[in-house]
């Protein structure tokens, strides 16, 4: 058999055997793009702590699609979850091709107020899971000279969050930390991919108790299957990043010409309880 038939025996095999690892992919913006996934006939490995969740989308996304969904049941804010995680793929003797980070969490208060050991499980969960996993999955695809990872990030991000300080630095750190991890394996076959969107239509304000804030009563929340559809093309395409929502690029926009004390005043004003005297 020729090296061109050996390699074409290779790639063919390969394909037929794409993976796709989606963290918080039962909810929201990661149900959205595990279903993208799907369709594109990628073997998906969820993650998620809701484990009954997780057993219905190995059947549901199975049977509808044709493919192999495997679930891993862990709660990514505790320390050791996301190492666990790796480990237990590794284990399976599954090559992941791409990596998606989706889960995360925000709280909604005062910084004097919120409680403080919520705010570092969330620390933990947005940034901390993300880097562990993306230094075990990168290691492998720089190893093997492909791979693709999409980061959701969020254009809470580029702005000063009073009302989400917490949510908004961890946000910051992911849009930034995704553009130099790009930077540095930019030749090495992989991809890095941060996905931006703005305030989207899932239970992410439900579980942040923000559902009385201005932003929430008062804004048109993004469809989340448009947000997921924007991050997997922008993933397919090897894009740096991409923002989702023309008003959200103007948002971001304007914020780049904007002092940060003035975007953090504007953003107090629309995140505050919609009742605030």
């Amino acid at each position: 058999m020729s090296v061109f038939h050996t390699y074409l025996k290779k790639r063919i095999m390969s394909t037929e055997k794409k993976y796709a690892l989606i963290t918080g992919g039962t909810s929201g913006i990661g149900y959205e793009l595990a279903k993208l996934f799907a369709a594109d006939k990628y073997n998906l490995i969820l993650v998620s702590r809701d484990q009954d969740r997780l057993h219905g989308l190995e059947q549901e996304l199975g049977q509808q699609y044709d493919i192999e969904v495997q679930s891993i049941a862990k709660d990514l804010s505790l320390k050791e979850s996301p190492q666990e995680v790796y480990d237990e793929v590794k284990s399976k003797g599954i090559e992941i091709d791409v990596l998606v980070n989706d889960a995360g969490q925000g709280v909604y208060g005062l910084f004097t107020d919120t409680d403080l050991e919520r705010e570092l499980d969330i620390i933990q969960l947005n940034i901390g899971a993300y880097v562990v996993l993306t230094k075990c999955f990168l290691k492998d695809m720089v190893g093997r000279g492909s791979g693709k990872i999409l980061n959701v990030g969020s254009i809470a991000g580029e702005m000063p969050g009073p009302w989400q300080s917490v949510y908004h630095g961890t946000k910051a750190f992911v849009n930034s930390w995704s553009e130099a991890i790009r930077s540095e394996v930019k030749d090495k076959g992989v991809t890095v991919t941060v996905l931006l969107p703005g305030a989207t239509d899932t239970d992410f304000f439900q579980k942040a108790d923000m559902e009385e804030s201005k932003m929430v009563q008062e804004t048109k929340l993004a469809d989340p299957a448009k947000v997921a559809k924007d991050g997997f093309e922008a993933l397919m395409s090897g894009d740096d990043k991409i923002i989702s929502g023309l008003k959200n690029k103007a948002m971001v926009g304007m914020g780049n010409f904007m002092p940060d004390s003035m975007a953090a005043d504007q953003m107090n004003k629309q995140q505050e309880p919609i009742d605030k005297k």
